[in-house]
Formats: C-alpha cells, structure tokens, sequence
C-alpha cells in the first residue's frame, strides 16, 4: 500500500534557507550572464543619423515639390530617424537642369525631377516619358521600367554618360495637355511657326510639326508667356499649371496629346553615398519609392481634379479636346523621330525595341481588358440632351 505524500511527509529544507538559496542563485546567474554579455555580447553602440540632403526640380508651392516632400517624409518615417532625407527647392543649390550633375559631383546627396530633364545628355532618357509609348500609359511604362528590362537599359545609359548616381523611377503621371493657347487649335497648321515651350523628346516632335520650340523649365514658363517670348506652353497638370499662373496669360487650354503621355518622377542618389548606406536603409528606401508611388497616383487624382474644375469654373478658362487629326500629325511625327535617334544611338535603339517588345502584349491585354468607363460616367453625369465627353 503506498503512502500519499504530504507537505509534512516531505523531506525538505527550511523555508528562510530555501529562500536564501534561491537569492543566491539568481544573484550568480546574474553575474555569470552579466560576464558573458561584457565577453561575448558586447553593447551595441546605437548607429548615428544618416543626413542626406537633396533638391528638387520644383519651385516650393508645386506640387511636384510636395511629392518630393513626401517621398522624403516617408523615409524617415520608416527609418525611425535612422535616415534623414532634406529636400530642398529647385534652385537652391544649382539650377532645376544642372540637378544631375550636382549629384553626381556629390555637391548634392541626391535630387527629385523626371528622366527627360537630361535629354541633352543622351536622348535615349527622354524615352522614359517622351512619345506615344506604343500605347502605354505611365503606369505601363513603369511595369516596363521594372519587369520588362528598362531599368537595366536606364542603367546603362547612365554609364555611358558617365553619370555616378542610382536612379529610382516612381510615380505615373497622367496624359498631359497638349498646352495652353490664346486661342484653340483645331488642325496642325494652327501649330506652325508658333513660338511653344515643351521638353525631352517632345521638342523633336513639335519642330517636325513646324513650331519653334524653347525648353524652358518649369519656373520661367508663365514669364515668356506673359511677355510675348512664348505663344503657347504646356508644363504638366491642372494643379501645377494653376499654381504657376497659366490662367492668368491664357483662357485656352487643349487637353489632350501624345508627346508626353506616359511620364513619371525620378528620385536620384550619389552612388557613392548610396552604397555607402546600411542594407536596412537601402530596403527602406526601397520600399518607400513604391509606396510613394502609390500615394502620390492617389493624390494627384484629388488635386489635379480639384483645380481642373476650379480653373473651369472660377478663372474662366475654357478646355478643348485636341482634335484627332493632330494627335495622328504627332504620331506621324514621333515615328520619323525614333527612326532617326535609332540610327544615331544604340542605345536608344535598344530601349526602343525593348519597350516595343513589352507593349505588344501588354498594351493589347490592358485594351482588351479595361471596360470603356466613360459608359458609366455618362450614365450618372451627363446631362439628357448634353454632347458627351
């Protein structure tokens, strides 16, 4: 017969001595833990700051700016302060053009503007952008950029331009206007020997169409408008245009065109500062371009919507459709250009093939997927007996 056994049945020590012993093992453990991390774990210093300062292509109020902003906000948010990015406004350390070489030079850390900007260069960047895309839109073109080969072609063409810097491409823009006008356009003769500010590629399909092209950038635009030196521009959004004062010198405003209907952002690094940069900020970085990218898609939807309705409704400007028969004259156009740039530049003739190649099908899947929506807004907002847009 077993006995049960019970507190007063067992053998055991007193219970201050108990107390005691455990006191004095957990004070041992203590110390023998408290050795091995002095030997084998020593203290980790916490890193210090990454302060990275960048600049802009963009005055301070555009929005163009904002998103660089944004960006920016997002790293160190993600960071936790570990990595600081300053962005600065267009102008405050070089000019919005010179912004390339600044970062390469290292006199800046990095820069915020669009790939046609450094047309001059190589005119194979201004493919990023410029031109009809065969038929892709901005987020195609960056589906492109990412999984059809255009990354690595940008890449190369930076090499040859002995430019030390990582790019980044982010952000689709939508269609940009055609400009704006001190009367409308109705055909393409309306276009020659006008005196007309655009960028990139465009500027070879306008002078195949006659007109007298100034690049200007974005800040002395409304300027040469307003004192005759332009007679008709295009920047890039309702937003951005309203902001820099377009209203202001022109009523007229034709939406519409294919000589930059597929642009996005570039966020540019010094390669060397940037490969000086921890993996855990490099996977930041990373990561906030994309999510960058979304918001600012997002964003744009809200504002560009905003001041289209506001310049529409409250400065009086009038928006007309361009007509079909130009938007074809341009794309005739764009087809003697890249016929001529490929001949002059391999590599231009290389990311033109590969975005043809990816455009075959995904231009045809996105047609033959995409429901007409203008069928539903017409149904819910145009008025009975009103021309449809």
């Amino acid at each position: 017969m077993h006995k049960r056994i019970t507190s007063k049945t067992k053998s055991a020590k007193p219970k201050s001595t108990r107390s005691m012993s455990r006191r004095k093992f957990l004070t041992a453990t203590a110390a023998t833990v408290g050795g091995a991390a002095t030997v084998g774990f020593p203290m980790i210093a916490r890193a210090e700051t990454v302060n990275l300062r960048f600049q802009s292509t963009w005055p301070t109020k555009d929005i163009f700016h904002e998103y660089a902003l944004d960006f920016a906000a997002k790293i160190n948010a993600m960071s936790g302060g570990g990595l600081k990015i300053e962005v600065l406004p267009a102008g405050a350390v070089v000019k919005a053009f010179d912004l390339l070489d600044a970062v390469n030079k290292g006199t800046l850390d990095g820069g915020h503007g669009v790939v046609a900007y450094w047309y001059g260069k190589n005119s194979a960047v201004a493919l990023w952008g410029s031109g009809p895309a065969f038929g892709m839109d901005a987020n195609m073109v960056l589906a492109w950029h990412n999984y059809g080969g255009g990354k690595e072609i940008l890449e190369e063409v930076y090499k040859t331009m002995n430019m030390d810097v990582v790019s980044m491409l982010y952000g689709p823009m939508p269609t940009q206007p055609l400009g704006w006008f001190k009367k409308p356009v109705t055909k393409a003769a309306d276009l020659k020997n006008i005196k007309y500010r655009t960028v990139g590629l465009a500027v070879d399909i306008f002078k195949d169409m006659g007109v007298a092209v100034n690049p200007l950038p974005g800040g002395e635009i409304v300027p040469a408008l307003d004192r005759g030196l332009l007679d008709a521009a295009e920047f890039n959004n309702a937003s951005s245009d309203r902001l820099l004062g377009f209203p202001d010198v022109a009523k007229i405003c034709m939406l519409q065109s294919f000589h930059q209907p597929s642009e996005q952002f570039e966020v540019l690094f010094n390669k060397k500062k940037y490969d000086a940069l921890s993996n855990d900020h490099k996977a930041i970085i990373k990561y906030a371009v994309e999510a960058a990218s979304a918001d600012m898609s997002w964003k744009a939807i809200d504002r560009y919507s905003k001041d289209y309705l506001e310049m529409g409704e409250k400065q009086g400007v009038k928006f007309y459709k361009t007509p079909d028969s130009i938007l074809q004259r341009q794309l005739e156009a764009w087809d003697k250009v890249i016929a001529a740039k490929s001949a002059e530049n391999p590599l231009f003739k290389k990311a033109l093939e590969s975005m043809r190649t990816f455009a075959a099908r995904a231009a045809r899947w996105q047609n033959d997927t995409n429901v007409d929506y203008k069928l539903a807004y017409n149904h819910y907002f145009a008025k009975k007996g009103a021309k449809k847009t």
